[in-house]
């Protein structure tokens, strides 16, 4: 599967892009006010495993997304 048809999935599930999870991981403190990151891989794709139900592949995506790899 493409990045983007991972990107594209994870949009029909959720209703969400990458730019709103970004929004909501900047609100739960997991991204600096400067953009880098403030914890590790792991607590992100935890967070939306479980708050989300993505599976670890479309979560990494999002990560990916968080990371600067455009959608």
């Amino acid at each position: 599967m493409s990045f983007q048809a991972y990107i594209e999935n994870i949009k029909t599930k959720t209703g969400k892009g990458p730019k709103d999870f970004l929004v909501l991981a900047k609100k739960k403190g997991f991204i600096k006010s400067d953009g880098q990151l403030a914890v590790k891989a792991t607590e992100i794709t935890n967070w939306l495993k479980s708050e989300f139900d993505l599976g670890h592949g479309h979560a990494m995506a999002i990560y990916a997304t968080f990371k600067g790899k455009m959608e």
